[in-house]
Protein backbone atom coordinates (compact mmCIF):
# COMPACT_ATOMS: atom_id res chain seq x y z
CA UNK A 1 0.00 0.00 0.00
CA UNK A 2 1.03 3.59 -0.83
CA UNK A 3 1.78 6.07 2.09
CA UNK A 4 0.02 8.30 2.72
CA UNK A 5 2.05 11.35 0.88
CA UNK A 6 2.22 8.91 -2.58
CA UNK A 7 -0.92 8.46 -2.46
CA UNK A 8 -1.53 12.50 -2.54
CA UNK A 9 0.70 12.89 -4.75
CA UNK A 10 -0.95 10.21 -7.38
CA UNK A 11 -4.25 12.36 -6.50
CA UNK A 12 -2.37 15.16 -7.64
CA UNK A 13 -0.78 14.48 -10.38
CA UNK A 14 -4.29 13.12 -11.74
CA UNK A 15 -6.10 16.68 -10.83
CA UNK A 16 -3.43 18.72 -12.29
CA UNK A 17 -3.11 16.36 -15.27
CA UNK A 18 -7.30 16.95 -15.40
CA UNK A 19 -7.88 20.96 -13.97
CA UNK A 20 -4.94 22.14 -14.87
CA UNK A 21 -2.60 23.88 -11.93
CA UNK A 22 -4.79 26.73 -11.32
CA UNK A 23 -7.64 23.95 -11.00
CA UNK A 24 -5.26 22.38 -8.10
CA UNK A 25 -7.55 23.44 -4.74
CA UNK A 26 -6.21 21.49 -1.45
CA UNK A 27 -9.59 20.50 -0.57
CA UNK A 28 -10.17 19.52 -3.68
CA UNK A 29 -7.11 17.52 -3.51
CA UNK A 30 -7.76 16.01 -0.03
CA UNK A 31 -10.96 14.67 -1.68
CA UNK A 32 -9.20 12.83 -4.17
CA UNK A 33 -6.96 11.60 -2.41
CA UNK A 34 -9.07 10.49 0.26
CA UNK A 35 -7.55 12.55 3.02
CA UNK A 36 -8.03 15.59 5.53
CA UNK A 37 -6.59 18.90 4.39
CA UNK A 38 -4.71 18.81 7.44
CA UNK A 39 -2.76 15.87 6.16
CA UNK A 40 -1.52 17.35 3.11
CA UNK A 41 -0.71 20.53 4.67
CA UNK A 42 1.44 18.48 7.51
CA UNK A 43 3.20 16.50 4.28
CA UNK A 44 3.75 19.50 2.24
CA UNK A 45 2.89 22.55 4.10
CA UNK A 46 1.19 24.64 1.31
CA UNK A 47 0.50 24.05 -2.08
CA UNK A 48 3.46 25.62 -3.95
CA UNK A 49 5.25 22.04 -1.59
CA UNK A 50 2.52 20.14 -3.19
CA UNK A 51 3.09 21.63 -6.65
CA UNK A 52 6.77 21.02 -6.20
CA UNK A 53 6.72 17.75 -4.79
CA UNK A 54 3.81 16.39 -7.63
CA UNK A 55 6.82 17.78 -10.28
CA UNK A 56 8.91 15.52 -8.84
CA UNK A 57 6.61 12.78 -8.49
CA UNK A 58 6.02 12.60 -11.94
CA UNK A 59 9.82 13.05 -12.88
CA UNK A 60 10.46 9.49 -11.16
CA UNK A 61 7.66 8.13 -12.44
CA UNK A 62 8.67 8.81 -15.90
CA UNK A 63 12.05 7.02 -14.92
CA UNK A 64 10.50 4.11 -13.97
CA UNK A 65 8.32 3.53 -16.68
CA UNK A 66 11.11 4.38 -19.37
CA UNK A 67 13.50 2.25 -17.63
CA UNK A 68 11.08 -0.28 -17.56
CA UNK A 69 13.07 -3.45 -18.63
CA UNK A 70 12.75 -7.00 -16.25
CA UNK A 71 15.57 -9.06 -15.30
CA UNK A 72 16.58 -11.66 -17.38
CA UNK A 73 15.65 -9.37 -20.29
CA UNK A 74 17.86 -9.53 -23.47
CA UNK A 75 20.51 -6.73 -23.41
CA UNK A 76 19.56 -3.73 -25.42
CA UNK A 77 22.15 -2.32 -28.03
CA UNK A 78 22.59 1.49 -27.14
CA UNK A 79 20.34 2.38 -29.48
CA UNK A 80 17.37 0.27 -28.76
CA UNK A 81 17.91 1.85 -25.18
CA UNK A 82 17.84 5.11 -26.21
CA UNK A 83 14.87 5.03 -28.99
CA UNK A 84 13.17 2.50 -26.00
CA UNK A 85 13.55 5.42 -23.55
CA UNK A 86 12.07 7.86 -25.63
CA UNK A 87 9.30 5.89 -27.30
CA UNK A 88 8.22 4.54 -23.53
CA UNK A 89 7.16 8.48 -23.38
CA UNK A 90 4.90 7.94 -26.31
CA UNK A 91 2.63 4.98 -25.08
CA UNK A 92 -1.06 4.39 -24.54
CA UNK A 93 -1.59 3.80 -20.82
CA UNK A 94 -3.20 6.19 -18.33
CA UNK A 95 0.25 6.44 -16.71
CA UNK A 96 2.16 7.76 -19.36
CA UNK A 97 -1.34 9.99 -20.21
CA UNK A 98 -1.80 11.47 -16.88
CA UNK A 99 2.37 12.03 -15.86
CA UNK A 100 2.50 13.68 -19.91
CA UNK A 101 -0.65 15.75 -19.18
CA UNK A 102 0.44 16.92 -15.95
CA UNK A 103 4.26 17.85 -16.65
CA UNK A 104 2.39 20.16 -20.08
CA UNK A 105 0.33 21.73 -17.21
CA UNK A 106 3.07 21.99 -14.97
CA UNK A 107 5.00 23.95 -18.06
CA UNK A 108 2.26 26.04 -18.94
CA UNK A 109 1.83 27.03 -15.16
CA UNK A 110 5.72 27.70 -14.97
CA UNK A 111 5.58 31.15 -17.37
CA UNK A 112 3.66 32.19 -14.20
CA UNK A 113 5.41 31.02 -11.33
CA UNK A 114 9.25 32.05 -10.45
CA UNK A 115 9.45 29.13 -8.15
CA UNK A 116 7.62 26.32 -10.30
CA UNK A 117 9.79 27.47 -13.37
CA UNK A 118 13.10 27.28 -11.67
CA UNK A 119 12.31 23.64 -10.40
CA UNK A 120 11.01 22.63 -13.70
CA UNK A 121 13.92 24.24 -15.42
CA UNK A 122 16.06 21.75 -12.94
CA UNK A 123 14.06 18.67 -13.77
CA UNK A 124 14.11 19.25 -17.44
CA UNK A 125 17.76 19.72 -17.26
CA UNK A 126 18.31 16.19 -15.74
CA UNK A 127 16.39 14.63 -18.59
CA UNK A 128 18.13 16.55 -21.24
CA UNK A 129 21.31 15.00 -19.41
CA UNK A 130 19.82 11.69 -19.25
CA UNK A 131 19.18 11.85 -22.93
CA UNK A 132 22.86 13.07 -24.02
CA UNK A 133 24.30 10.18 -22.00
CA UNK A 134 22.25 7.83 -23.98
CA UNK A 135 23.08 9.45 -27.20
CA UNK A 136 26.63 9.34 -26.12
CA UNK A 137 26.43 5.76 -25.53
CA UNK A 138 25.22 5.33 -29.25
CA UNK A 139 28.31 7.84 -30.60
CA UNK A 140 30.77 7.65 -27.94
CA UNK A 141 32.92 10.29 -29.60
CA UNK A 142 30.46 13.09 -30.18
CA UNK A 143 31.35 16.09 -28.06
CA UNK A 144 29.32 16.46 -25.39
CA UNK A 145 28.74 19.33 -26.34
CA UNK A 146 26.57 18.47 -29.63
CA UNK A 147 25.10 15.46 -27.42
CA UNK A 148 23.58 17.80 -24.91
CA UNK A 149 22.23 19.93 -28.22
CA UNK A 150 20.67 16.83 -30.04
CA UNK A 151 19.21 15.52 -26.48
CA UNK A 152 17.59 19.18 -25.52
CA UNK A 153 16.10 18.87 -29.19
CA UNK A 154 14.86 15.21 -28.71
CA UNK A 155 13.55 16.07 -25.44
CA UNK A 156 12.11 19.25 -26.91
CA UNK A 157 10.42 17.74 -29.75
CA UNK A 158 8.92 14.58 -27.60
CA UNK A 159 6.96 17.24 -25.51
CA UNK A 160 5.68 19.05 -28.20
CA UNK A 161 4.62 15.37 -30.07
CA UNK A 162 3.57 14.14 -26.29
CA UNK A 163 1.30 17.17 -26.24
CA UNK A 164 0.13 16.89 -29.93
CA UNK A 165 -0.96 13.32 -29.35
CA UNK A 166 -2.85 14.24 -26.10
CA UNK A 167 -4.77 16.85 -27.39
CA UNK A 168 -5.73 14.73 -30.62
CA UNK A 169 -3.49 16.54 -33.43
CA UNK A 170 -1.48 14.22 -33.78
CA UNK A 171 -2.15 9.99 -33.70
CA UNK A 172 -0.28 7.97 -31.50
CA UNK A 173 2.30 5.78 -34.44
CA UNK A 174 2.69 9.32 -36.21
CA UNK A 175 4.33 11.09 -33.44
CA UNK A 176 6.50 7.81 -32.62
CA UNK A 177 7.18 7.90 -36.35
CA UNK A 178 8.47 11.42 -36.64
CA UNK A 179 10.69 10.90 -33.12
CA UNK A 180 12.45 8.00 -34.58
CA UNK A 181 13.19 10.09 -37.75
CA UNK A 182 14.44 13.00 -35.41
CA UNK A 183 16.55 10.03 -33.83
CA UNK A 184 17.89 9.17 -36.92
CA UNK A 185 18.56 12.56 -38.17
CA UNK A 186 20.56 13.57 -34.54
CA UNK A 187 22.54 10.01 -35.04
CA UNK A 188 23.44 11.39 -38.66
CA UNK A 189 24.67 14.86 -37.32
CA UNK A 190 26.65 13.72 -34.12
CA UNK A 191 28.20 10.81 -36.53
CA UNK A 192 29.03 13.08 -39.12
CA UNK A 193 30.66 15.89 -36.48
Amino acid sequence: MASRSTQILEAAARVIARRGVRGLRVEELAAEAGVSTALIYYHFKDRTGVLRQTLEFISDRAERYTAGRAPGDPPLTPREELEGALLLELQDTAEVRENSSAWGELRASAVFDEVLREDLARATLDWVQEVAALLGRVVPMAPASSLASSAERLTALLEGLSMRWLSGGVRLHHARDLLLGAVDAELSALRQG
